[in-house]
């Protein structure tokens, strides 16, 4: 049972929010109320208000309507600087810490031990303090003087969970804490989480993944169009009715399957090898196909993709593209045999944050749009719109930075960015990480809709279930080298994964056949 104060039920109630942005609402009534020593889930599709409503607590924003209590006291407005002195902490996914700080620097940012009577920072005190609360929380030995910038993903959400520890708050908030982590320090987590509420102190927690939710959350608001449609114990409710809950329609197929006359190949693949990534790797994309592709960190299979768009250079084989043979020698020329690649980091290497909408969605394909050196803008605008209710893309307008968009938006817009060039062959490299379930929906449905028109398609992903729900057939990689090809239809998810690991292999032997 988790302790529970004497002063109040609840520990923070937001009622009736509304906040608009020009004539955009992007919170239309909505409420949060969390019991105190409890971890509560806040769930929604990207876009249905859940950032709008962390930064209203934060004070980051204002609200134009509606009321805020916190421990049983209710402010008008919260500034930053208030949210912090009543015990209310952040913890970001983007790791908001200063990669030339030391460890210890970071910790104590801004209320820093000095010797007595001098200006000098303690060091000692500082190194000391950092390594009591370190080891306290996480059984941790992390050096105070090693920099930032030297620390893994989980080691920086360590230090800036350890960070606000030192705080001693009363409500913890984590905003998607486990996007850059590995199963084994979710866990670790997952741990302190669960260590955390036992002390009393109040979770909140956003997260796409509802098996999370699942196993964290002793009750959830579910967001949608700026509104809570319910508060649900994620226990007892099924994955397909809070899924249901956050797109205002039954998922009954999670995974939309158009059927598609299979033509010629868009792409072949024969032999190619590079040394120390993958060796002697056959395969071929069809019209209208949607290959799967997978394989463990290691595998190859992200050098193959490399490989495929140009950004790498095979030793030996040959690719033929449309009945051209000739290996693409760079992204230019991929681009020039109408491939395209959204690659997996769409903030780093899919979308320019610092442009517009616009200006994303034409980047490929600029030459469509200009004659004798001008910019036929009218054109441009009527494509940047079309494709924008065609994907669907939330957004205030197509000059709307592409940074103020969601994940889900933001990955819409880099496939844009091809569909204006008209590819035919699209590589999508984990197109659906960090996406919500609604936003993963839309962009099955657009993937089918290429392959209904003729491209070929080339997904690379670890979401297995994704993999068999969406593809014809499925190639796996293990230690560089195609160890099985399924028919998505007959394949399950334990199948291949155990072609993946290995355990296949290490069963039979290595000299087992591999088709």
């Amino acid at each position: 049972m988790s302790p529970v104060a004497d002063n109040g039920k609840y520990a923070l109630r937001l009622r009736g929010l509304v906040k608009r942005f020009g004539g955009v609402e992007a919170l239309s009534g909505a409420t949060l109320e969390v019991e105190r020593g409890t971890v509560h889930g806040l769930i929604g599709q990207n876009g249905a208000g859940k950032s709008t409503l962390i930064k209203i607590l934060a004070g980051l924003y204002q609200p134009d309507e509606g009321s805020i209590e916190i421990n049983d006291i209710s402010h008008r407005r919260l500034s930053a600087h208030e949210v912090e002195k009543l015990g209310i902490h952040f913890i970001h996914q983007d790791r908001l810490l200063v990669p030339s700080f030391t460890v210890g620097e970071s910790l104590f940012l801004g209320r820093e031990p000095r010797l007595a009577g001098l200006p000098f920072l303690d060091r000692r005190t500082i190194r000391k303090r950092a390594e009591e609360i370190l080891d306290k929380y996480f059984k941790l030995k992390l050096p105070a003087n090693v920099l930032i910038s030297e620390l893994t993903a989980a080691q920086k959400q360590i230090v800036q969970i350890t960070r606000a520890l030192l705080d001693k708050p009363s409500i913890l908030v984590f905003d998607e804490p486990t996007a850059a982590l590995v199963r084994r320090e979710a866990d670790i987590l997952f741990d302190l989480i669960r260590r955390l509420r036992a002390d009393g102190i109040t979770i909140i927690y956003i997260s796409h993944y509802l098996n999370e939710i699942e196993a964290l959350c002793d009750r959830a608001t579910i967001l949608r169009n700026g509104k809570d449609v319910a508060t649900i114990d994620p226990r007892a409710t099924p994955a397909s009715k809070i899924a249901s809950l956050m797109v205002a329609r039954d998922i009954e197929e999670m995974f939309p399957k158009i059927s598609v006359t299979i033509g010629e190949p868009v792409l072949t693949a024969k032999a190619l090898s590079k040394a120390g990534k993958f060796q002697n790797v056959s395969l071929d994309i069809r019209q209208g196909e949607i290959v799967g592709l997978t394989g463990l960190l290691g595998s190859g299979a992200k050098d193959l993709v490399r490989v495929l768009f140009g950004l790498e250079a095979a030793d030996t084989g040959e690719i033929t593209i449309e009945g051209e043979k000739g290996r693409p020698r760079s992204p230019v020329a991929a681009v020039a045999k109408r491939l395209a690649l959204v690659p997996e980091d769409r903030r780093g290497d899919g979308v320019a944050l610092g442009l517009s909408v616009a200006e994303n969605i034409t980047l490929a394909s600029l030459k469509r749009f200009t004659g004798f050196g001008f910019l036929k803008r009218d054109e441009e605008h009527t494509e940047v719109d079309r494709l924008i209710e065609q994907l669907a893309i939330k957004t205030n307008g197509r000059f709307a930075p592409a940074r103020t968009l969601s994940g889900g938006n933001q990955q819409k817009v880099a496939l844009a960015k091809w569909l204006s060039r008209k590819s035919t062959l699209y590589i999508l490299d984990e197109p659906t990480v960090g996406v919500d379930i609604g936003s993963k929906v839309e962009i099955y449905n657009l993937i089918g809709k290429l392959a209904e028109r003729g491209a070929g398609i080339l997904i690379l992903s670890s979401d297995l279930p994704e993999l068999i729900g969406i593809t014809d057939r499925i190639l796996v990689l293990y230690r560089g080298a195609v160890v099985r090809e399924f028919q998505s239809s007959e394949a399950t998810p334990d199948e291949v994964l155990a072609e993946a690991t290995g355990a296949l292999i290490q069963h039979y032997g290595e000299q087992r056949h591999v088709s």
